[in-house]
């Protein structure tokens, strides 16, 4: 926004699903501190977010973040989904090279959840081949920023703070949880399932092999952002996507 100096915070958020659309594993965040003031004002118990909340200095995501992850979220949530529906306990965890995946991460795994795998995709084809880079991310940044302009629209509707002082002072480390929680929500089983098609097309529904991308996402973004007098149109919201 002109005359407003752009935030400078940021986290870092893992997502994990699996190749059918139907289990979301609870994402990984990483933010720069601990205990944030907007944690106590507002009554923000860690244990009850819908993420897995870790913190250091550069908001980045470690080797031991990441095995932690791996031990305390994704190995219960895939051994109770496997037995939910009667399935054999077998399952492959599939990793980028980036820097926070360890290379030894199959001998840190505990011994009750040694029935997952780690497979690591070869070098340089994370934009080519991992599922999580064919539209999902995107996907789940756009419908982010909807849901945050859809907070900024409701604010300077129904209040008297205008758009620059909700964004000062009013969006915070809480108010992003909440709209992380809805937009991963939302990002859907469809979705999900079709981002596997260049990696395992046999996974992939036939009616999705063409994949979805939500164009109606995008345009409700541009027309919420025109009702608060923002210059913004579709190749902004693209860009803005892209950038983050």
């Amino acid at each position: 926004m002109p005359g407003h100096k752009p935030m400078k915070d940021r986290l870092n958020l893992a997502l994990c699903a699996n190749a059918s659309g139907d289990c979301k594993v609870k994402p990984l965040l990483v933010y720069h501190s601990e205990n944030p003031r907007a944690f106590k004002s507002h009554k923000i118990l860690k244990e009850k977010l819908h993420v897995m909340w870790r913190a250091n200095a550069r908001a980045w995501v470690t080797r031991q973040f990441f095995t932690d992850w791996v031990n305390l979220v994704f190995g219960p949530s895939v051994k109770e989904y496997l037995q939910k529906n009667n399935l054999p306990l077998k399952a492959l965890l599939i990793l980028d090279n980036a820097p926070a995946h360890p290379p030894g991460l199959q001998d840190d795994i505990l011994e009750e959840f040694q029935f997952v795998k780690v497979l690591y995709l070869p070098p340089n084809t994370t934009s080519i081949l991992q599922p999580m880079d064919q539209q999902v991310i995107a996907n789940f940044k756009k419908l982010f920023t909807k849901h945050l302009f859809r907070r900024c629209f409701e604010v300077a509707e129904n209040t008297k703070l205008t758009l620059r002082e909700f964004w000062k002072g009013h969006y915070n480390i809480v108010a992003c949880l909440r709209i992380i929680d809805s937009a991963w929500q939302e990002v859907t089983r469809r979705t999900l399932n079709s981002a596997w098609k260049k990696l395992w097309p046999d996974a992939v529904s036939e009616r999705d092999f063409e994949g979805f991308v939500p164009q109606a996402t995008v345009e409700e973004i541009v027309s919420l952002g025109k009702s608060m007098g923002l210059e913004v149109d579709e190749g902004d919201v693209n860009e803005l996507v892209e950038e983050q």
